[in-house]
């Protein structure tokens, strides 16, 4: 399959507000360059001082240069049977689709971002902006911030990629909706409307009943992915019943999660009812051992009537987590059935484990360390908050657990006072804590990434 590089210069930086200035393609068929089409265009609107000044493009060069739409056939024509490949192809992609929708024709082709596959395929590099990439391989841009200078650069990073990995190529190559597929009542444009952004998002059927609701750290992806879901009958039915989508952002990964488990509960979607796989199906429990030594177990938590010190989703997540973190406080991997011996265990050969697998250690010293460990999993009788990234830049989330118990959530303007989190509360909208909001919360504080936890 050919490949078309393109690359647009533009009035701005948003597909919906601006017009395309400048635009280059070079068809590519695996081994060279076999074709050109490189044109300015007259966007019909002027030209910002600091778009000039990036690309040197002014209203004078483009005065007389063909209109976006004496040149739409020649564009398709290019295009046809090829996938369409850019530097950040969102951008590029999104605007020859709106430009296109301003015409009344659904511009859509198999599409391929050099930025995702130059990470996977050409990892290690400190940054992977077009001109960053370019100079550490060793390519030459004649022309930064045209498109004719910019789409050759890519086509020559592409030749790299394409020549480093051409097994797994396909890989990286995203297929569009296709509107035949989904529900005739589902405007497909309202997919492409869909924010790149973290939050939860809501499917209707044709009586506007709610049947999904779902989360991701990009929305617009997953709601697609859902869209082209051919995997299982379940997902599929789902799929062409979905006649409206609702989205809501919460910026914080975390907020998404409590959200969606929130409405979860409060809607009882059908399909959340019908793909249910618990997420929190493993429970980690403390039970002495015969010498009192405190070892902990992994188990299945709907087989156990106590109440876990903490959920995985995974039995392999519980089991690595107890080594890794076990290992920190100083912990016995034969005494957690890490390291089955009968002998001492293998940390203790090179003294990291003080010895309670062979009665060295005291129970009551080695209890304390297991104290420690528990201590580390919960937020029991803790005031704090758990700030994150906000729905914009000009503010932040905020999740509150005040003397042990979640309270709720909210965003606060970015630069609110952050030396007096006591007044926060103001922002924090209430909520009901269970044991689902209790897992969510201990699962994100166990992997400590991703936010800042003030105390109170």
């Amino acid at each position: 399959m050919p490949f078309v590089i393109v690359d647009v210069e533009t009035t701005g930086g948003s597909p919906k507000h601006s017009k395309i200035t400048e635009i280059a393609m070079y068809k590519y068929d695996g081994n060279s360059l076999v074709d050109e089409f490189v044109t300015l265009l007259n966007p019909e609107q002027s030209i910002p001082d600091f778009i000039v000044r990036l690309t040197g493009i002014t209203d004078a060069m483009v005065k007389d240069a063909p209109k976006f739409y004496e040149v739409a056939k020649n564009i398709l024509d290019f295009c046809e049977g090829c996938v369409f490949v850019a530097h950040n192809v969102g951008f590029d992609y999104g605007m020859l689709r709106n430009e296109f929708r301003a015409l009344g024709y659904d511009f859509r082709f198999p599409h391929l971002c050099t930025v995702r596959a130059a990470r996977y395929v050409l990892p290690g590099h400190d940054s992977y902006s077009l001109g960053k990439i370019s100079a550490a391989l060793g390519i030459t841009i004649d022309g930064r911030h045209r498109a004719g200078g910019d789409a050759l650069a890519t086509a020559k990073l592409f030749d790299l990629i394409y020549h480093k990995d051409p097994q797994n190529l396909a890989n990286f190559i995203q297929h569009e909706v296709n509107p035949k597929k989904v529900h005739p009542k589902l405007d497909i444009n309202s997919v492409d409307d869909l924010p790149e952004k973290t939050g939860i998002y809501r499917f209707y059927d044709e009586y506007n009943r709610l049947i999904y609701i779902g989360k991701s750290k990009n929305v617009k992806k997953r709601v697609e992915q859902h869209l082209r879901n051919t995997a299982t009958a379940k997902g599929e039915i789902m799929r062409q019943e979905i006649a409206r989508i609702e989205y809501e952002l919460t910026g914080s990964e975390l907020i998404a999660m409590l959200l969606e488990s929130e409405e979860i509960k409060e809607h009882k979607p059908v399909f959340n009812r019908q793909l249910r796989r618990s997420i929190f199906t493993y429970g980690l429990y403390d039970e002495p051992n015969d010498e009192g030594y405190l070892s902990l177990k992994v188990g299945l938590a709907s087989k156990s009537e106590a109440v876990p010190l903490t959920y995985f989703n995974s039995k392999k997540e519980a089991s690595d987590y107890i080594k890794n973190r076990g290992d920190y406080f100083g912990l016995c991997q034969k005494i957690n059935g890490v390291y089955p011996s009968q002998d001492a265990c293998f940390q203790h050969s090179v003294k990291q484990c003080a010895g309670a697998c062979i009665g060295e250690e005291t129970p009551e010293n080695y209890n304390e360390k297991v104290a420690q460990f528990i201590a580390a999993l919960r937020y029991d009788e803790s005031s704090f908050y758990m700030v994150d990234k906000g729905r914009n830049r000009s503010e932040k989330s905020l999740v509150l657990i005040e003397n042990g118990t979640y309270r709720g959530y909210g965003h606060a303007p970015y630069h609110f006072n952050q030396s007096a989190p006591l007044h926060w509360k103001r922002f924090i909208e209430i909520k009901d804590e269970n044991r689902d909001i209790r897992s969510i919360i201990n699962l994100y504080l166990r992997k400590g990434i991703g936010f800042k936890l003030i105390k109170l």
